[in-house]
């Protein structure tokens, strides 16, 4: 049994990394060795295990300062061809009253049923609806609510597809997600290949079957921050509402609010986990008007960086 007055959860996980890192790089070191004037290095596979660990491998690469191959941006993001038509085939249901949409966040609040009263690493992501308030204004509500309702759905499919969770949907805008775990580099890159896709999925899937049917096109903004938050169940019950809390959460509102449309702006914290060859993509935002976070770390102004 472990003394939980002694030993802390960040303790425990600091201690784990630098085992599973040391424990990695001997397997390189051992698998190099063996191969002997062979430049391709040899698999690793776990013992009584035939599948290969593509996730440890690909944090291997980015902690030796190797890069991964990056033949296009269509490779870093899902099949978007298969993507784009299923969400228009269900959309064009969707208008002709043949299917509804059954958006929840179920699956996001069990997993932080498990993390109730505890900090937790998450890079967090606000994805919001450009023009809502003016299309309140012009369009019939039959129409508005269809388009709302499509966007929350199908960006929310597009998040579950990174393996992230909605955490709660808060006016015309969807809050996401994505547990940091000890691998921050690759969270931090399926995060903006999410959002990547989040737009495509507007620009070439949904958009075309809107405006086929008379339907204004849509866009989104998107901002995303990571940090520790604290997850905080507002109930004693089990299905009492669960929430995050903390200084990620609301730079991460901050950021989405300055972004342009079908844009993605990140965090500091996000950016310098980024592949050198993403962060090229991006730039700095110089002198946003009223912007007052502080980098904790070093007491500077937090940056702020938009993609291209």
């Amino acid at each position: 049994m472990f003394n939980t007055e002694k030993i802390s959860l960040k303790n425990i996980q600091e201690n784990l990394k630098i085992l599973n890192r040391r424990y990695y790089i001997n397997k390189i070191v051992s698998a190099t060795s063996e191969s002997k004037g062979h430049r391709r290095k040899k698999i690793i596979k776990k013992k009584g295990d035939n599948s290969v660990d593509k996730n440890s491998q690909q944090i291997l690469n980015r902690m030796l300062g190797n890069d991964r191959p990056r033949n296009s941006q269509q490779n870093e993001l899902l099949d978007l061809q298969s993507l784009l038509l299923q969400r228009q085939d269900r959309l064009w249901n969707v208008i002709k009253e043949r299917y509804q949409y059954n958006t929840s966040v179920k699956i996001g609040q069990e997993f932080l049923l498990n993390h109730v009263n505890s900090k937790v690493s998450l890079v967090v992501m606000y994805a919001d609806l450009v023009g809502s308030t003016n299309m309140s204004m012009t369009l019939p509500i039959e129409k508005l609510v269809t388009i709302i309702r499509a966007f929350s759905h199908e960006l929310s499919a597009v998040v579950e597809s990174y393996n992230g969770y909605v955490l709660k949907y808060v006016g015309d805008a969807i809050i996401a997600f994505f547990p940091s775990g000890f691998n921050k580099y690759l969270t931090c890159d399926k995060s903006v290949q999410c959002a990547k896709s989040m737009i495509n999925v507007l620009k070439n899937g949904i958009n075309p079957i809107l405006t086929k049917y008379d339907y204004p096109e849509i866009s989104v903004k998107i901002g995303i921050d990571e940090g520790e938050n604290v997850v905080v169940q507002y109930g004693y019950d089990k299905s009492s509402l669960i929430d995050i809390i903390g200084y990620s959460m609301n730079v991460g509102a901050k950021i989405m609010s300055i972004t342009k449309s079908n844009k993605i702006s990140v965090g500091e914290n996000v950016y310098r986990l980024l592949h050198p060859t993403t962060q090229t993509e991006f730039q700095e935002l110089k002198d946003i008007e009223g912007w007052k976070y502080i980098d904790r770390e070093t007491g500077k102004p937090y940056k702020v960086y938009s993609l291209n």
